[in-house]
């Protein structure tokens, strides 16, 4: 169970169906004929009708291994319970989505009677399927198949295993191709993803750059401003203490350029320079709170983050989507013969 999950990490899924883990196992063949090495089998219990109850949700688990497959079998038993509820139910339900993947057999075919017999039998599954609109379609076919050494009885129904073994191969080169032109527009599209991560990571900088500089020109305005009041106020009101604080020559040399501002202080009123200096606090607050909100930056990608991102950029580009081409030229050199390269 575990270890079969182990092997296959894209089964992991079916840990979350209860029970199944239990009754997981795995063979491995080492037969490489009929390119038997990139096959993988999944035999799914046989369903029956009645008070049978399975140890886990089976009709999930065929579901979802639906999903997952490249190809699903469908084998009708002549001997066994091959028109049961159950399994036209799945088998329904499976070809909702996976029609065109679906392939329908009659198995152990030798062991069907004579051929009037097969015909029979054949006849009554067609009419049971056809039944059920998801699986009354044009074109149907069910070939025969046996397993070829196991034909004791040496029956003449003719064996279309082979056609099986045809439709597995052309899957199998189907997968293949789209898996290494998969493989390219995956490099491409990380390394779009990436630059446009770049490009999006240098945008926010620019903006960030921006809205710091916005913040530094009104927190200068909330400085500057308030203290440039304070000092004509203070030149205008405090004049004896201000000539001892910074000295007859500086204050001589303020008094020339805020002289105007110092006399807009004299012609207000006494009894409103209070309120004018809580102005000028409440501009001053005003204005910081100002500069913080407007100086907001967005988090942006560390020097280590963006040398990261370049690196995986270039080994897609220059490292794995090269490799799809030589993947594909030995894929090539196995499926045709040397001379037509």
């Amino acid at each position: 169970g575990n270890a079969t999950l182990h092997l296959y990490p894209h089964f992991e899924p079916l840990r979350q169906i209860e029970g199944v883990t239990d009754y997981l196992t795995t063979e491995i063949s080492t037969s490489k004929q009929k390119r038997f090495n990139l096959v993988k089998f999944i035999d799914t219990p046989g369903l029956v009708d009645g008070d049978m109850q399975y140890p886990f949700d089976v009709n999930r688990a065929i579901l979802w291994l639906g999903d997952l497959a490249d190809l699903i079998f469908v084998f009708f038993d002549p001997i066994g319970q091959a028109l049961c509820k159950r399994t036209l139910n799945i088998v329904e339900e499976l070809s909702n989505d996976h029609s065109e993947i679906m392939r329908f057999y009659l198995s152990k075919a030798d062991e069907a009677g004579d051929e009037s017999d097969r015909q029979r039998v054949l006849m009554q599954i067609v009419q049971e399927l056809c039944k059920r609109p998801n699986l009354n379609r044009t074109g149907f076919e069910m070939p025969t198949i046996y397993v070829p050494n196991m034909n004791q009885k040496g029956s003449s129904c003719v064996n279309q295993i082979e056609e099986v073994c045809q439709d597995i191969e052309k899957t199998i080169n189907q997968t293949i191709q789209n898996t290494l032109n998969s493989l390219e527009r995956d490099c491409d599209q990380i390394a779009t993803l990436v630059e446009e991560k770049l490009q999006k990571n240098m945008k926010t900088s620019s903006e960030n750059l921006q809205a710091r500089f916005r913040g530094a020109s009104f927190g200068l305005l909330g400085v500057f401003i308030p203290f440039l009041m304070l000092t004509t106020y203070l030149i205008s009101t405090q004049q004896k203490v201000m000539k001892d604080i910074l000295g007859e020559n500086i204050l001589d040399t303020l008094g020339i350029y805020l002289g105007p501002l110092a006399r807009g202080w004299k012609a207000i009123p006494v009894q409103y320079s209070t309120y004018i200096l809580y102005f000028i606090f409440g501009f001053t607050l005003i204005m910081l709170l100002i500069a913080r909100y407007v100086s907001r930056t967005k988090l942006t990608l560390s020097r280590k983050e963006k040398r990261h991102l370049s690196e995986i950029r270039e080994f897609v580009q220059n490292t794995v989507k090269k490799k799809k081409e030589s993947l594909y030229s030995d894929y090539l050199k196995q499926s045709v013969a040397d001379h037509d390269l």
